[in-house]
């Protein structure tokens, strides 16, 4: 390809650059279009003395993808830790609620879904494609999603007490989407509503009339997705949960999201965008959860090694660590409160609720320091 120009002044400025900026080496089409290259080789042959800068909040660092190396060395960091500091974003915290996928013994989950990831090639994706299967059916056998739902729908209601927001959950493939869906609303039937303006709980996946019987009600044109997005980004909405296999883990910015429901082994620049669904800033929002059933914790300290060094210790915070620190706390406030008498706080009459909560605010004034 002819250069458009030589000159050395001239910059280019790629935001998500982690997406496009690749494709040096050859690859054959075997559709008939024969050799090509990617965007980034014919971008620098039109201009081989350009200076490129990329912006990313995803940076990749695969075997064929490497976003440092194509575009240099990181010019200025502005990390989670450092967004969580300024206010910009809230913290992450991260509770495991694993449940098995009782794989056989010569089925290495770790091996596949390291292998597998979307930035694959295609020959890659078809030689991954009945590996990728088996564990698919396995997380998706009837007794395991069955369990999946039930924890769910107890686990999201005692988050909706504590603050009323939404949740996403995420699963291996858009079977396990609708069978996830059709057990939830099975316990839950007040949650469906066949209207797409109402309902608690939607599926929002792609699909054509070829697809199954029982995928036909989730499938719509780009309307109604965009209809469920609004939906969700509306806090006082019925809509609170929506299941997804992919495609709305990136471009899906949704500011009240307060929970994220993974089921989907996941990786890389692929987990930190699905994770960072739910580290907007809302309100009172104090923090975003994960909840975890696969098994990504692992998955997750190596997504985060490809960030700063502050990052890898800071940027989520496990369950388990924050409760006990509750726990310390709360011990301190009864220690404080040991001579007040604050059990109508409970009481079913709101006057005597907010005489408790007076009351209270005047004792601990009167502690002093």
């Amino acid at each position: 390809m002819a250069s458009l120009t030589e000159r050395k002044n001239v910059f280019v400025m790629a935001d998500e650059a982690h997406r496009t900026q690749y494709g040096f080496n050859a690859n054959y089409d075997d559709r008939g279009e024969g050799i090509k290259y990617g965007y980034a080789k014919y971008l620098r042959d039109a201009l081989p003395n350009a200076t490129f800068v990329g912006f990313t909040g995803t940076p990749v660092a695969s075997t064929d993808k490497n976003t440092q190396m194509v575009c240099g060395n990181y010019i200025d960091v502005y990390d989670m830790t450092q967004a969580v500091a300024d206010g910009s974003t809230v913290k992450i915290y991260y509770e495991s609620r694993v449940i098995p996928l009782n794989l056989p013994q010569n089925l290495d989950l770790d091996e596949a879904y390291n292998d597998i990831t979307e930035d694959q090639k295609e020959d890659v994706k078809q030689r991954l494609k009945s590996k990728w299967s088996r564990i698919e059916a396995l997380a998706g056998a009837k007794p395991r999603v069955e369990a999946l739902a039930k924890d769910i729908i107890q686990h999201f209601e005692t988050r909706q007490q504590a603050m009323k927001a939404k949740g996403m959950i995420v699963t291996m493939s858009r079977r396990i989407d609708v069978d996830l869906y059709d057990e939830i609303i099975r316990l839950k039937p007040e949650w469906h509503l066949d209207d797409d303006d109402k309902g608690v709980i939607k599926v929002v996946m792609t699909g054509s009339s070829s697809d199954p019987a029982s995928f036909q009600r989730h499938i719509g044109p780009k309307k109604r997705h965009n209809l469920l997005e609004k939906h969700m980004k509306d806090v006082n909405d019925e809509l609170q949960l929506v299941i997804v296999r992919d495609m709305r883990l990136t471009g899906f910015d949704v500011p009240s999201m307060h929970t994220m429901y993974i089921d989907k082994p996941m990786k890389g620049h692929n987990l930190m965008q699905a994770i960072a669904r739910v580290n907007r800033v809302f309100k009172d929002k104090p923090g975003g959860l994960i909840v975890d059933y696969v098994g990504i914790a692992e998955s997750l300290k190596e997504a985060l090694k490809e960030y700063t060094e502050s990052d890898q210790a800071q940027t989520t915070i496990d369950t388990d660590k924050a409760v006990e620190l509750m726990l310390l706390k709360y011990d301190v406030i009864q220690d404080m409160l040991y001579n007040l008498d604050y059990s109508k706080f409970n009481s079913d009459k709101k006057s005597e609720r907010y005489y408790t909560i007076s009351n209270t605010m005047d004792y601990v004034i009167g502690l002093g320091e």
